[in-house]
Order: C-alpha cells, then sequence, then structure tokens
C-alpha cells in the first residue's frame, strides 16, 4: 500500500499548501490512503466543520487532532458525527469522538488509524503506552488491519522515540507530530515500523513553528504577552511522509515530503 502522511496544517497558509498539493499527489503517486493532521487548522488553534470537509474533499481520509482538538467549540459536537476525525485516544472516558478508527482505504483495505498524545510537558492524559496497546490489540496489523497508522502528538523527542520502539512489528508507521519542525531520522525500524521523530507543518516556515513571529519574540524578548498568537503568513509549505508497506502490512520503503516554501523541496524517488 502507498500511505501518505501530512503534518500538523497551520491556518489559512497552512490549508491552501494542503488543497493546492493534495488532490495533485493523490492521482499522481496513486495514493491509497492519506491522513492529514488538522489540529491547528482554524486560525491556528482547532478544526472546524467546514475545514474538516475540506480536507475529505481533497483526498484525505482521515483528520487527526492533538491538544488543540477542541479549541473551536463546534468540534465537540460535529466530532460525533464525523467518523473519519480522530482525536486523542488518551483523553478520558466520555471525551466526545473516537481516538481511533478502521476505514477503507482506495484500494479496499482496511486500514487502522489511531491518534495518541504525549505525557511529558503536555496535558495530563491517560498513559499513552497502555492505550496503545488497547487500540493495537482490538484491530491487530495483519489480522484485522490491512495497515495500521499511529500519530503520536507529543512534545519530547525522547518519548515519541520510545513510543515508536514501542509500536515496532504492531504498526506500519509511527509518526509524530506537535513540534512543527521535520526531523530527518526517518526510518523502518527493525520490526518493520517506519518511523518519523516529527513530520513537521504545513503552514509557513517564515514564522515561529507557524505563528506570526513578532509575539513568540516579544514574549521571549520581555516575558510579557501583548496579543494572541496569529498565523504567520508567506509560502506556505507542505511536510509529510511518504510510506510504501507490503503485504504484511510493514512498511518497506520511507521518505520526507516537502513541497513549497522556504524549505528545500523533498519528494520520494520511489514513486
Amino acid at each position: 500500500m502507498r500511505l501518505l502522511f501530512l503534518g500538523d496544517v497551520v491556518g489559512r497558509v497552512g490549508r491552501q499548501v494542503v488543497l493546492q498539493h493534495l488532490p495533485r499527489l493523490r492521482e499522481a503517486w496513486a495514493l491509497d490512503f492519506v491522513v492529514v493532521n488538522g489540529e491547528n487548522a482554524a486560525g491556528g488553534f482547532g478544526i472546524t466543520e467546514a475545514i474538516h470537509e475540506e480536507f475529505l474533499e481533497a483526498g484525505a481520509d482521515a483528520v487527526t487532532l492533538g491538544n488543540h482538538s477542541f479549541d473551536q467549540r463546534e468540534a465537540l459536537v460535529f466530532i460525533e458525527r464525523a467518523p473519519r476525525l480522530i482525536r486523542p485516544a488518551n483523553y478520558p472516558p466520555g471525551t466526545p469522538g473516537r481516538g481511533a478508527a478502521l476505514i477503507e482505504a482506495r484500494n479496499g483495505a482496511q486500514v487502522l488509524v489511531v491518534n495518541m498524545m504525549g505525557r511529558v510537558f503536555m496535558d495530563p492524559l491517560d498513559d499513552p503506552f497502555a492505550a496503545i496497546d488497547r487500540e493495537l490489540d482490538a484491530a491487530p496489523l495483519g489480522m484485522v488491519a490491512d495497515a495500521v497508522i499511529v500519530d503520536f502528538h507529543a512534545e519530547t523527542t525522547s518519548e515519541k522515540q520510545a513510543f515508536g520502539h514501542w509500536c515496532d512489528g504492531r504498526a506500519s508507521l509511527v509518526i509524530g507530530t506537535h513540534t512543527h519542525v521535520p526531523t530527518s531520522d526517518h526510518r523502518i525500524l527493525p520490526g518493520g515500523t517506519a518511523f518519523m521523530t516529527d513530520v513537521g507543518m504545513c503552514g509557513s516556515y517564515e514564522g515561529v513553528i507557524g505563528m506570526d513571529k513578532e509575539e513568540p519574540l516579544r514574549r521571549f524578548t520581555r516575558r510579557i504577552g501583548a496579543s494572541r498568537f496569529e498565523p504567520a503568513t508567506g509560502e506556505g509549505t507542505l511536510s509529510g511522509l511518504a510510506v510504501e508497506t507490503d503485504g504484511t502490512g510493514h512498511a518497506v520503503r520511507v521518505a520526507p515530503v516537502r513541497l513549497g516554501g522556504v524549505l528545500e523541496d523533498v519528494v520520494p524517488a520511489f514513486w
């Protein structure tokens, strides 16, 4: 299977670059399944129903979230009628929505998408290591799911890397999100799981993690905020990870994807 994961979409610039490139990539690369992290898509904070629908219409099969899942209050309601919108599975019981979903790919395969959130320097959610065991046991790779994609939304590189090793062999892809800067450690772990500590963001890299640089600079230098964060403007960059799996659902090829903006363009050589 051919899988594509796109990192955190930040604001209007991020949305525009996804809508610009995704329909073309979907066809040119004959992608079987696409996941987009949309937790910063609405003005940098949360997601709306209209934006979620835009991503699906552009070619996304699932949209994952993170610590800003419910910053837009409407998400508390519409997530219940959006079966392909996945919030962190380790939110407390009773939280609206779902933390995992088994979704049919374009080629008819069944893909398990799981969203999980870290705990180091993050909100005090349930143990993600125990929570991912429950989700992977409920739909094992190669038995129930033909592919498994895990979005681990976390702050620290150490927790993300530990989580990748914890899931190795049981997932097709474990991808880090949240810190908005692409790492260069994309690889296939010994058990056959593709991994990258952070996939980066879809947005403007001319700011500070996707936000206009003036307010972050003011807070760092004066320790006093003057206004709310606003998404940065400028040309957007699409950041993602391409993964190809074999008949067992394990990864055999992995490569970063970066298009547009101030970063160097990178595309997989194998598609």
